[in-house]
C-alpha cells in the first residue's frame, strides 16, 4: 500500500460531492498543491559513519509522548468516510502512537472519542458567535481528558469553494456535528443550487469580529494549553507568544482558505526563528511522507500533521485504513532517520537541509 493506493481507493468509493469537499480547496485552488511544491524543493543533507544501529522516533509534544513526531489534523464529519468517523480514527491514532486533533465539526462525540482513545486528544475550535457554546465544549473536553485546545485563527468565514457550490453541497442527512445543537448546525444541511451550505453555516455562526484580546476569555475558561492554527507570518507568530500560546500550528487549511498564501512549509522557518523556543510549533500542510516530516524537524518544527491521508485511510478500511496510513508514514520516517544519519528526533537540525530561496528566512 501507498498513499496513492488509499488516496484511489477513497475516491472511488465516496460520492462525488462527498469526495469533493474533502479534496477541494478554495478560490483557483491553487494552494492545493503549495506546500507539496514547496516541500519537493527542500532536499535533504545526510549525515555518514553515525552508529543508527537503533533509531528512535519518539517525541514529547505539550508534554504528551508521541511514538513519532506525527499526528492527524483536525477535520470535520469522519463519518463522510466511515459509520463510526472519529471512533475509528481515534482508535488508529492511539494505535500508531500518534496525536489525533479532533474538530468541533465531529460527527462523533467527544465523550465516545476519548472513550476509543489510547493516545493523546487536542481539540478544535472556531469561534462562533455562541460563546456559551464553546464554554460548554471547552469544559466537556476537559473533563474527556483532552490535552489541548486548537483554536483556527484562519477561517473569520469560509472562503469559497467551487467544487461545493458546483455541486450544491450540505452535510448529508443522518450525519452532523453531534457536540453542537441542531439549531446552530441548521444551516450545513440545507442544500441550495449554486451554493454551499458549509459557507453559509460560518457566515451565519462564526464571529469574524475576534482579535488578540479575545484570547484571555478563552485562556479564563481553563488549564488546558492553547495552540493556534493557521499562523503564517512572523508578525503572528510574535504577538501569539506574548499572548501566552503554547504552540502554533502553521498551516494553510489544506488549502481551502485564502487562495495564494504563502504554502506553511514556506512560511515555517521565519515562524520557528520568531518565537524562538518559546512555544512549540507544528507544520501542516502537504504532509505524503516520512521524509516530509524530517524536513520539518530540519527547519525547526516540533512535530508535523497529516489531513486528508488519514480521511483516505478511513474511506479504505476503517480504523485499519487509518492505521496503515500512519504506519506508512512513521516506518518511511524511521527508514529516513537511519540514512540521513539522525538515530534521534533530536538530531534533525538546520544543517540536514538546504532550502530553495522562498524557505528560507
Amino acid at each position: 500500500m501507498t498513499l496513492r493506493t488509499y488516496e484511489a481507493a477513497a475516491k472511488g468509493r465516496l460520492p462525488g460531492p462527498v469526495w469533493d469537499f474533502l479534496a477541494g480547496g478554495s478560490g483557483t485552488e491553487s494552494m492545493l498543491t503549495a506546500g507539496r511544491e514547496a516541500l519537493d524543493r527542500i532536499r535533504l543533507r545526510p549525515r555518514c559513519l553515525v552508529d543508527v544501529s537503533r533509531c528512535d522516533p519518539g517525541t514529547e509534544l505539550l508534554g504528551a509522548r508521541l511514538a513519532a513526531p506525527l499526528g492527524i489534523a483536525p477535520m470535520a464529519y469522519h463519518r463522510l468516510a466511515d459509520p463510526e468517523g472519529e471512533v475509528a480514527t481515534a482508535r488508529a491514532a492511539g494505535e500508531a502512537g500518534a496525536l489525533l486533533t479532533v474538530s468541533m465539526f465531529a460527527s462523533r462525540t467527544l465523550e465516545d472519542i476519548a472513550a476509543a482513545a489510547s493516545g493523546p486528544l487536542w481539540l478544535q475550535l472556531y469561534w462562533l458567535k455562541r460563546r456559551d457554546l464553546l464554554a460548554d465544549l471547552v469544559h466537556r473536553a476537559e473533563a474527556a481528558g483532552f490535552r489541548a485546545l486548537v483554536l483556527t485563527v484562519d477561517a473569520p468565514r469560509v472562503a469559497s469553494r467551487p467544487r461545493d457550490a458546483a455541486n450544491g453541497f450540505a452535510v448529508p442527512a443522518g450525519i452532523r456535528a453531534v457536540n453542537l445543537s441542531p439549531e446552530v448546525m441548521a444551516a450545513s444541511h440545507g442544500s441550495r443550487d449554486g451554493e454551499s451550505a458549509i459557507a453559509r453555516h460560518s457566515m451565519e455562526q462564526f464571529d469574524a469580529s475576534i482579535t488578540w484580546d479575545d484570547l484571555a476569555w478563552l485562556r479564563e475558561l481553563t488549564s488546558l494549553p492553547l495552540v493556534l492554527k493557521g499562523v503564517l507570518t512572523a508578525e503572528d507568530a510574535e504577538l501569539a507568544v506574548k499572548h501566552g500560546v503554547s504552540g502554533l500550528i502553521v498551516s494553510n487549511h489544506g488549502g481551502r482558505q485564502l487562495d495564494f498564501a504563502t504554502s506553511a512549509p514556506e512560511c515555517l522557518p521565519e515562524i520557528v526563528a520568531a518565537v524562538d523556543g518559546r512555544c512549540q510549533v507544528v507544520l501542516d500542510g502537504g504532509i505524503r511522507h516520512g521524509a516530509d516530516i524530517a524536513k520539518a524537524l530540519c527547519m525547526g518544527a516540533d512535530a508535523v500533521l497529516t489531513g486528508r491521508p488519514a480521511l483516505w485511510g478511513l474511506a479504505h478500511s476503517g480504523a485499519e485504513g487509518v492505521a496503515g496510513v500512519l504506519r506508512l508514514l512513521i516506518d518511511e520516517f524511521e527508514e529516513v532517520m537511519a540514512l540521513m544519519g539522525a538515530p534521534t528526533v533530536a538530531d534533525f537540525a538546520p544543517s540536514g537541509v538546504a532550502l530553495p530561496t522562498c524557505c528560507r528566512t
